[in-house]
């Protein structure tokens, strides 16, 4: 790949960097088919149990590339249409992945960059980070990302993000949900591992599970569909043969067969 570095973080753990770092790994046409195609290549590789999204340099990702959306501006409804399915697929396909996905967010992360951490499920900000929500500003507004700042921030402090363009640091993006950690930026791959760990520890079925569960829940009342659908749920996770390693490795006090042997 040209736009990507795919490297093994270790056992397990795969981890994607963005490697454009002369323009803040940007993305363009080229990146969004990579990162696409990284994301169903390692979905669908059996030995990966958690996927880490990097930027290499000395930002994780300044947005979509400004060459491109020129190019857009002076194209085809047709070829817009074609071109926003595409990044849309791709946030969509992080999103939905049925393992567990890491950003690990340092300097910049700008527009779409913001829609690449949230479309993550744990965001780990470097205290250097910085967040605009930037589109409004080029006379385009964050359309595909939109879903997933909203989902991360709530319905509010997303419009108020996407109108304003407002820069924030990382520790207003921890106060708002758009990442859930903080810490020194020489502590960053040491928080990502600690993670990483933590992930690895947890059945990888279980955690498909929990992936596929959540995105049925909202916030709200919980009616009667969703409590019979919890309770479907539980009981026929009880039942598979990971459920029962887990418990049978919880009393004899040994790991669990799915974890990684030098974890």
């Amino acid at each position: 790949m040209h736009t990507l570095t795919i490297t093994t973080r270790r056992p397990g753990v795969a981890q994607v960097t963005m490697n454009r770092p002369e323009v803040f790994n940007a993305f363009d046409e080229a990146m969004i088919g990579e990162l696409d195609a990284a994301f169903t290549q390692l979905i669908a590789d059996d030995t990966v149990r958690v996927i880490v999204l990097a930027g290499a340099g000395k930002h994780f990702s300044a947005g979509a590339d400004l060459q491109w959306m020129q190019r857009a501006s002076t194209a085809s409804f047709e070829w817009n249409v074609a071109d926003a399915r595409r990044f849309a697929g791709m946030l969509a396909r992080i999103e939905s992945c049925a393992k567990p996905t890491v950003a690990r967010v340092q300097g910049a992360a700008l527009g779409g960059g913001v829609g690449l951490a949230c479309a993550c499920d744990i965001a780990i900000a470097a205290e250097n980070a910085s967040f605009s929500v930037s589109e409004a500003k080029f006379g385009i507004l964050p359309s595909v990302i939109g879903p997933y700042v909203t989902n991360a921030v709530g319905k509010r402090q997303a419009k108020r993000l996407a109108l304003t363009t407002e820069r924030i640091d990382a520790a207003e993006a921890l106060a708002l949900g758009l990442v859930q950690k903080r810490v020194a930026a020489d502590a960053l791959d040491a928080v990502v591992d600690t993670t990483v760990e933590q992930l690895l520890a947890g059945g990888p079925n279980a955690q498909r599970e929990i992936k596929t569960l959540f995105a049925q829940l909202h916030v709200g009342p919980v009616s009667p569909e969703v409590v019979e659908l919890t309770a479907q749920t539980i009981a026929r996770v009880r039942g598979t043969d990971e459920a029962r390693e887990g418990f049978a490795a919880f009393l004899a006090k040994r790991p669990a067969g799915w974890i990684p042997s030098s974890s």
